[in-house]
């Protein structure tokens, strides 16, 4: 771990993002179309049930797979390969068979995504919590409004406290909403037209969601809409919190001392300093998300019936999408729990 990523960063969605997680994920997929595809009549139960032999005990070799990364631009023939070795003779040709690696890969993508969608609900919820909780205890307190950075009329924290979570209340609807648009099989085959299943493409499909707890849909290889739109919504949760985070920033002012922060940041020259970390992070979290949204973007633009540059953006970018925005939420509930109003 590297130290920056200790402020900026979050382990948990990390994890969940991680390559281990990853080839997990596509082993899954590849036991569920195994099985998905007997129950179609593509390929024997026999071979079905060696797959799902083969993946239980089954040990990536990393290095073949950086290797294969390296050599293909994706890492599922050397991981098919590596697969099909635990396998009988007679049944290494059914595992995988009429799939392609965006199969596996995308599928994978939205297998991780679940999780993370769990971790960001829980997260929007606790923060939405905590600013219930401090509407209802300071909410009543005088505070002066400022537009344009100039002190402007009296209000209350509570119109503080509301401009800050109304937009949360909004990414939560969104988030449910995303679990239908966005997690969903993929499966199309070589083209994306699923040709290649012997006339059972759509059952497979029908069935491999059903094994996998995905929403069903038709091959989206080239159409990546509901991937950037998870990203845009990302951005939009981290802009928020950087709003937040800005606002507290200026309160916390020495000038304007609206409301402190226990236990904020030293200075090595200023022991009097007791900086807004969490706030000023926020607000770099936002900056960046909205960056990378528009990085992200670009993978709309995505040539036929596959990219292969417009797919190793989405790699990129989407992770590291889902990570600051997870950071974010992480430091608005640390940073809400720090703050002290009156004579707290």
């Amino acid at each position: 771990m590297s130290i920056l990523s200790a402020l900026t960063g979050d382990d948990e969605i990390a994890a969940l993002l991680s390559d281990a997680a990853q080839v997990d994920a596509m082993v899954r997929f590849e036991v569920a179309l195994a099985d998905a595809s007997a129950e179609a009549g593509l390929i024997a139960a026999e071979a079905a049930a060696a797959v799902a032999g083969a993946a239980a005990g089954f040990e990536a070799d990393w290095a073949d797979l950086a290797e294969g990364m390296r050599r293909d631009g994706v890492v599922v023939p050397a991981l098919v390969k590596q697969l099909r070795a635990h396998l009988p003779e007679e049944h290494r040709a059914a595992l995988h068979q009429g799939a392609t690696s965006q199969d596996a890969i995308d599928t994978a993508l939205m297998l991780q995504l679940a999780k993370v969608l769990d971790v960001l609900e829980q997260r929007l919820a606790a923060v939405q919590s905590r600013l219930d909780a401090l509407r209802d205890e300071h909410g009543a307190r005088p505070l002066m409004a400022h537009t344009r950075m100039q002190a402007a009329l009296p209000t209350t924290w509570s119109d503080k406290f509301r401009s800050w979570s109304e937009p949360l209340v909004r990414y939560q609807a969104a988030l449910v909403a995303a679990r239908r648009t966005l997690l969903v099989v993929q499966l199309g085959g070589p083209v994306g037209d699923r040709g290649s299943f012997a006339g059972r493409g759509d059952t497979i499909a029908r069935l491999l969601s059903q094994k996998l707890d995905l929403g069903l849909a038709s091959p989206w290889h080239a159409t990546r809409d509901p991937v950037v739109a998870f990203g845009s919504l990302l951005a939009l949760i981290s802009g928020s919190l950087g709003k937040m985070g800005a606002d507290i920033a200026l309160l916390t002012q020495s000038e304007v001392a609206a409301v402190q922060i226990a236990g904020g940041g030293g200075s090595s020259a200023m022991a009097h300093k007791n900086n807004p970390v969490a706030a000023e992070v926020l607000v770099s979290l936002a900056r960046f998300n909205a960056g990378l949204s528009g990085t992200l973007n670009q993978a709309m633009v995505h040539e036929n019936e596959r990219s292969g540059a417009a797919w190793t953006l989405e790699w990129m970018v989407l992770p590291q999408m889902a990570v600051t925005a997870g950071a974010g939420l992480r430091l608005a509930l640390q940073l809400l729990d720090q703050l002290r109003f009156g004579t707290e």
